[in-house]
């Protein structure tokens, strides 16, 4: 399947003219589009917020997505990336036409694919070096580092369901069968119930 991908940021913006380049392309290297994706939406917004997300679930080997520029597909390099990155793995080819990228399966789009995979893994070493060194500066700093001790978090299991647990004590039924009914163990509302009474 071919699929022409088209995208603008605001809805004064016009799809026409990606589609003539596309269909003019098309006309050019005798292809035939099987189905059209039109948004109206920032490169921005990741592309699983998007019908591109959609697209790009949807794909299976030897597909073929055509747009303008490869801009069309998101606005970060990053994300750009990921998205060329998701249809290599699908074996999904992605040609763009004022830029002439071409993804397939050629040498070009091998060291791509591992220019990506190293960028990407590159990228989360930095992230998690970053983040040790904040905590170890917190540390230097005195801060203390994670939940306060013996503090538990403010949304459970029983969150929303007090009323109903007295109710249901209230009418006459066994700790065991409220248990069930909530769907926690009989131990885990034994210990609510002595915490909270």
């Amino acid at each position: 399947m071919t699929y022409g991908y088209i995208r603008v940021s605001t809805d004064k913006q016009t799809v026409e003219n990606q589609r003539f380049e596309i269909c003019n392309f098309c006309k050019r290297e005798n292809l035939e589009i099987d189905g059209w994706i039109e948004e109206t939406i920032s490169g921005t917004k990741n592309y699983d917020k998007r019908k591109l997300g959609v697209l790009l679930n949807h794909v299976q080997s030897g597909d073929l997505i055509i747009c303008a520029e490869l801009s069309r597909l998101g606005r970060s390099l990053f994300m750009i990336m990921e998205i060329l990155s998701i249809c290599m793995k699908k074996d999904c080819k992605v040609w763009t036409i004022k830029d002439n990228y071409r993804l397939g399966d050629d040498i070009q789009s091998k060291v791509l694919a591992f220019a990506f995979g190293l960028s990407a893994e590159i990228e989360r070493n930095l992230i998690s070096q970053r983040t040790k060194e904040a905590l170890k500066l917190r540390k230097l700093q005195g801060i203390k580092i994670g939940r306060k001790t013996g503090s538990k978090n403010s949304i459970n299991k029983f969150t929303g369901k007090e009323k109903l647990i007295n109710d249901l004590l209230n009418a006459g039924y066994k700790k065991c069968e409220i248990a069930d009914i909530i769907g926690v163990h009989r131990v885990t509302l034994y210990r609510h119930l002595k915490t909270n009474r």
